[in-house]
């Protein structure tokens, strides 16, 4: 009966990965009046049903349309796997690769598109699904040509970095994500990201209590506190004098706390400090520059301050 079992399982997650859940289902309902109480054959059961309904509706959207539907319905699924007392980690990537290939076919049929910022957008999609597939290689070259057609998106290089770090090129992939976080971290779509270096990194500032956009803001500063985010770069001139400018802005909002939310601005404000005291550290700049940082991270965080100060 055990081997009848494994059998079953095997072909489940056969149809899984093939996008089939329909067929999947029926094997489970051959074996669910024997195996009532079996947690494997349950969470399978409940995978099937989870996509069965949404899977059929796809035919009524177009090509575009039915990628960003299963991109959407994955974020659901993957958060209310979340709750679950017991998982079957064979199951959810059989899952992921059929619902990750069927996506990679739907983009695929729309990479026609002339319109060349949704042409980046398909381009970025692709490369997810290829990386969700295991193919790394393949997944940079679509963000290459994604990054291409929409430099600095901090979307796509936040999806570069974390192929980078999935092969194992882990210097290149903390300057990236440094910068993709720089450049929007609220653009950085983490649910997608599937790498240790930073999904451990997120997993330690939501512990910390922060959600939503409030966690975006405060991964990168954690980042560098942590130490995982330690690879800096030299900033431009023009870098500079912006980032002095979006710094000016944000004190002032400071100033009017009605236009000021200190959940989010706050660790923003605070990411930029760390970028311009990078900048006079590697510019050799004069002491009292530094020190006069030093002293505003202190009046707006005083714990992150001494965490950055040690």
């Amino acid at each position: 009966m055990e081997n009848q079992l494994n059998d079953s399982i095997k072909q489940v997650c056969k149809f899984l990965a093939e996008g089939n859940p329909v067929q999947a289902k029926k094997i489970i309902n051959e074996v669910l009046e024997f195996e009532l109480e079996n947690s494997e054959i349950n969470f399978s059961l409940w995978c099937c049903e989870y996509w069965i309904d949404f899977i059929n509706q796809l035919p009524k959207l177009d090509s575009f349309e039915q990628g960003e539907g299963l991109f959407s319905r994955w974020r659901s699924f993957f958060a209310d796997i979340q709750q679950k007392t017991e998982i079957f980690d064979k199951i959810i990537y059989s899952v992921q690769t059929g619902i990750f290939t069927l996506a990679l076919n739907s983009f695929s049929s729309a990479a026609n598109e002339s319109n060349y910022i949704q042409k980046a957008e398909i381009c970025r999609k692709t490369g997810i699904c290829f990386k969700k597939l295991g193919k790394y290689d393949t997944a940079l070259h679509c963000l290459t040509e994604a990054n291409s057609l929409a430099p600095s998106s901090a979307a796509i290089l936040a999806e570069m970095a974390d192929c980078y770090a999935l092969c194992g090129e882990e210097k290149r992939a903390k300057v990236i994500f440094r910068e993709a976080f720089f450049i929007d971290a609220q653009k950085v779509d983490i649910d997608f990201l599937d790498s240790e270096l930073i999904c451990c990194l997120v997993r330690q500032v939501k512990e910390k209590g922060y959600t939503g956009a409030a966690l975006q803001e405060w991964i990168p500063v954690y980042g560098v506190l942590l130490g995982v985010l330690n690879i800096k770069r030299e900033l431009r001139s023009q870098e500079v004098g912006k980032l002095k400018q979006d710094i000016y802005a944000l004190e002032n909002q400071q100033k009017n706390p009605s236009a000021y939310n200190s959940s989010i601005l706050t660790p923003k404000l605070i990411n930029m400090y760390f970028w311009l005291i990078d900048h006079y550290v590697m510019t050799n700049d004069e002491r009292k520059k530094i020190g006069d940082i030093m002293l505003k991270i202190k009046i707006l965080d005083r714990d992150i301050y001494d965490m950055y100060d040690k």
